[in-house]
């Protein structure tokens, strides 16, 4: 089974960026199941209701969300009817919306994606170890689900790295978001569970974590507000991590980076 999760979606460069390449992609390498972070789509924070129905008409199986999860409100007026959006499941009891589904992908096998908030250099979340834990527990690849992806949206590398040995053996993939910085770590670990510290972001790196420069260096030499950050509008980079796992266990034979367009190294996924 070939799987894809894309890294945030920042602005409009990076839902141009999903929609233009997303569909050749799934058609090139006959991917099973895609992933989309979608937690920054929305004028880099949040995700509207038309924005991540175009992410899901690009072919997204599944999209997950991070901290920005309710910064659009309306977010939380659809939430509880989208069966393919998925939250942080840390979240506080009580928080609109799910945070582990199963989906059944393109070949009819079962995915069961969890999101997760991070505690290092975050704000308070519940303990995301435990949690994601329970998930698994209820929900075990090579029984109910035929792959488990978790997308680990945190800033510390050590955490994610930290939840890909957790649970190595127990699921597909541990893939960190939210730094928006490919990381080139990625790999298969000794219990067969693929691992990226962060995926990287699916918008234009010609700027400071894809916002316009100007209003972030401002605040790091002066530390003083004078405007609102804004994303950066140029020729996105798609980032992500594609994986190929074993259709009876269901854990993970390769990973393999996936970098197209924009101004980083080009990575495009050779699969064995």
């Amino acid at each position: 089974m070939r799987l894809l999760f894309l890294g945030d979606v920042m602005g409009r460069a990076g839902r141009d960026a999903v929609n233009e390449r997303l569909p050749g992609l799934i058609e090139r390498y006959k991917f099973d199941f895609v992933i989309v972070n979608g937690e920054n789509a929305s004028h880099g924070k949040g995700l509207t209701a038309p924005h991540f129905n175009a992410i899901r008409n690009a072919g997204a199986d599944v999209v997950t969300l991070g901290d920005h999860a309710f910064d659009q409100r309306e977010t939380i007026s659809y939430i509880e009817r989208e069966n393919t959006l998925v939250r942080p499941i840390n979240m506080p009891p009580g928080t609109p919306g799910r945070g582990a589904m199963l989906i059944t992908g393109r070949n009819g096998h079962s995915v069961l994606v969890v999101n997760a908030l991070g505690r290092v250099f975050m704000g308070p979340a519940d303990d995301p170890f435990r949690a994601v834990e329970a998930a698994i527990a209820a929900c075990p690849l090579g029984e109910q689900a035929d792959a488990i992806v978790v997308d680990f949206h945190t800033e510390a590398t050590s955490e994610i790295q930290a939840m890909g040995h957790f649970l190595d053996g127990k699921v597909s993939l541990v893939v960190g978001t939210h730094t928006h910085i490919p990381t080139a770590d990625h790999r298969v670990l000794r219990g067969g569970t693929a691992l990226m510290a962060d995926a990287g972001m699916c918008g234009d790196f010609d700027s400071i974590i894809g916002t316009d420069t100007e209003e972030p260096l401002n605040r790091f030499l002066t530390g003083i507000p004078n405007g609102r950050f804004s994303p950066s509008e140029g020729e996105a980079t798609l980032c992500g991590i594609a994986i190929e796992t074993d259709p009876r266990s269901g854990l993970a034979r390769q990973a393999l980076p996936l970098r197209i367009g924009g101004s980083l190294a080009q990575a495009m996924p050779v699969f064995a």
